[in-house]
């Protein structure tokens, strides 16, 4: 087995497997107690369990007061982390109690890990090759210990099995008063509410009945009681959503409509009037509706810096600009359409200087600017700045330098005045 999973405060990660052996343990949460195997790992600074090892048996999470990263060895961040939470709960190994303290983290291949606090709290005697763990410190034999200090490991294959088995065993499930139970819990305020039902079996939610009658003014609103108390799941809140035909009919809305799961009062609707007519509201009338949503209950971490994103600070409306509507009223570009080809294909335009075009580019007030060029002018631009560059030496052979002040860099594009007894001239008749 890979020993990928990250120490806090730089700790080296193992080099070997036989730096850790497997035990089975017993934890005892506030619901139920759960029996797992753990990895005794002598490579960690931290002993760890997996969050949702403590989220499916009940085991109190306590919240850190300064939350850690953790980093691999190399020092990059790791996905077990931040630490945000530790946990003291009862454990038993064998005969030997205790009541051990662990940091919460993101757990990918072990439930539990026991690291160098546990083994310098416990200092338990390790045989590494019969796999055998003896508690004979002072501590465990005074306060630890109901029976034989001897406690065996199990092979790592066969406890990361009986792991994975009871992370998503049924039988364990059932056995939670709340793990498999998706029910939400209702309960009558006063005899003359009525339970919430759904319109059809598909429907998202549930019909809400107002247990009193109130008017709801023009251009106002009213809260209105519905006699019903609920208790939600875990990782879920209630929604208070307005009914279509209210809405349409006399402009009726909500607000303020979110049950947290912990909610025990009384569910109230805010209901707001738009319309320019009171509305009336009867007792027993069908007046919003309850709809269960899941959440992510995740915490929140306080950082220095963020990620850097494309939109960054753009605020509401940005994602609708362009980057090229600068100035108000300005015309928008021609979008510039490009066309792969083969550079087999391109060569042969280029060598025959035929009109196909390629893209020139400048970045100009942090804008990228195309522009499109045909290949034979890119051609003579090429020649003409070569030749501009080139001296006049470069091309007239050593022999003739003593001329060079007949010569002319640039190219001939007038003829010489007319030298008379010099230049010699055929006189041309008409027809």
């Amino acid at each position: 087995m890979e020993n990928y999973y990250a120490a806090l405060n730089y700790t080296d990660t193992l080099e070997n497997d036989n730096d850790h052996i497997m035990v089975k343990i017993q934890l005892h949460g506030g619901k139920e107690s759960v029996t797992i195997n753990a990895m005794i790992d002598s490579g960690a600074t931290e002993d760890f369990i997996d969050r949702e090892v403590c989220n499916k048996h009940g085991i109190k999470m306590i919240k850190a007061k300064n939350p850690r990263e953790i980093h691999l060895a190399d020092g990059k961040p790791s996905a077990m982390g931040p630490i945000t939470h530790m946990t003291k709960v009862s454990m038993d190994i064998s005969s030997h109690r205790e009541l051990a303290t662990f940091q919460v983290a993101n757990l990918q291949n072990d439930e539990v890990i026991l690291g160098m606090p546990w083994l310098r709290e416990h200092n338990p005697t390790i045989d590494w090759n019969d796999k055998r763990i003896t508690f004979n410190s002072e501590r465990c034999t005074t306060w630890c210990l109901k029976s034989s200090p001897v406690a065996y490991a199990i092979p790592e294959e066969r406890a990361l099995e009986e792991n994975l088995i009871t992370r998503f065993s049924k039988i364990q499930a059932k056995n939670s008063p709340t793990a498999n139970d998706q029910s939400v819990r209702v309960k009558k305020l006063s005899a003359e509410a009525r339970v919430f039902i759904k319109g059809t079996a598909r429907a998202a939610g549930h019909d809400l009945y107002a247990n009193e009658g109130t008017d709801v003014p023009a251009r106002g609103q009213a809260i209105v009681g519905t006699g019903i108390a609920i208790g939600l799941t875990h990782n879920t809140y209630g929604r208070i959503a307005p009914r279509s035909s209210l809405a349409v009919k006399y402009r009726l809305t909500t607000n303020a409509g979110v049950i947290d799961s912990d909610y025990r009062g009384e569910v109230k609707v805010v209901l707001a009037n738009l319309g320019d007519q009171p509305y009336q509201v009867e007792k027993g009338d069908r007046i919003a509706q309850l709809i269960i949503e899941k959440f992510d209950n995740r915490e929140l971490q306080e950082v220095t810096e963020l990620d850097d994103t494309e939109r960054g600070d753009q605020g509401f409306g940005s994602s609708n600009a362009t980057m090229d509507q600068g100035v108000k009223g300005q015309k928008a570009k021609p979008k510039v359409e490009i066309n792969e080809i083969s550079a087999r294909a391109f060569g042969q335009f280029y060598r025959r200087a035929e009109t196909t075009s390629i893209l020139r580019w400048d970045e100009v007030d942090n804008e990228i600017q195309l522009e499109a060029i045909n290949i034979s002018t890119e051609l003579a631009i090429k020649n003409r700045k070569k030749a501009e560059d080139q001296d006049v030496r470069d091309t007239v052979p050593r022999e003739y330098h003593h001329l060079l002040d007949v010569f002319e860099k640039g190219e001939k594009t007038t003829v010489s005045p007319h030298q008379p007894g010099i230049d010699l001239g055929i006189d041309l008749e008409e027809g």
